[in-house]
């Protein structure tokens, strides 16, 4: 089984990419898949969690993600003192960042990759909501699912008009990554 701890804060989107992946997983994928969010009292810019379980057989184990090997940050200020702790060594921690580098002294344990997710969101949304760019870096990082499997959960889960400039984000993020 792969699990993925998503960091966010409220309104960043940090459950929605969890859910898409989990959808493109299961539904556009071959695979099991679980997400579901945690968090305390909901409110916008609170750190928030979300955690998404793919697995090849039905996943029965409900529990919160303990052993990571995928950890997606959408907001860079969230790595704090302890953050490491439930990330398998050799795990592959995703950075909303301009600069990776600041990051690979205090995390040497973990393969880190950063990517540009806001000013990518600013450019197509006119907004600084990363989510569906982290969503399109993991999938490129990962190979948990496909380009196409990552484009089609968006065009099932979103608005026409909203899923057009989130599948340019993803697909923006995927290339970005893979380059």
């Amino acid at each position: 089984m792969k699990e993925i701890r998503w960091h966010g804060r409220g309104g960043q989107g940090g459950f929605t990419a969890s859910r898409l992946l989990g959808i493109a997983a299961s539904v556009h994928g071959s695979k099991h898949a679980l997400a579901f969010p945690s968090f305390g009292p909901e409110r916008r810019g609170a750190p928030v969690l979300a955690f998404t379980k793919i697995d090849d057989t039905k996943i029965h184990d409900r529990s919160e993600v303990q052993n990571s090997d995928y950890v997606v940050v959408m907001d860079e200020t969230l790595i704090t003192p302890g953050f490491e702790k439930g990330i398998r060594p050799g795990a592959t921690i995703l950075v909303n960042t301009e600069k990776v580098e600041v990051y690979q002294k205090a995390l040497p344990a973990f393969k880190l990759i950063g990517i540009d997710a806001s000013t990518l969101a600013m450019e197509l949304l006119g907004r600084p909501i990363t989510n569906t760019a982290m969503y399109g870096a993991l999938a490129a990082a990962s190979g948990l699912v496909s380009l196409e499997a990552a484009v089609a959960s968006i065009r099932t889960e979103m608005k026409p008009k909203l899923a057009e400039l989130n599948v340019k984000i993803v697909e923006r993020a995927f290339e970005l990554i893979n380059n």
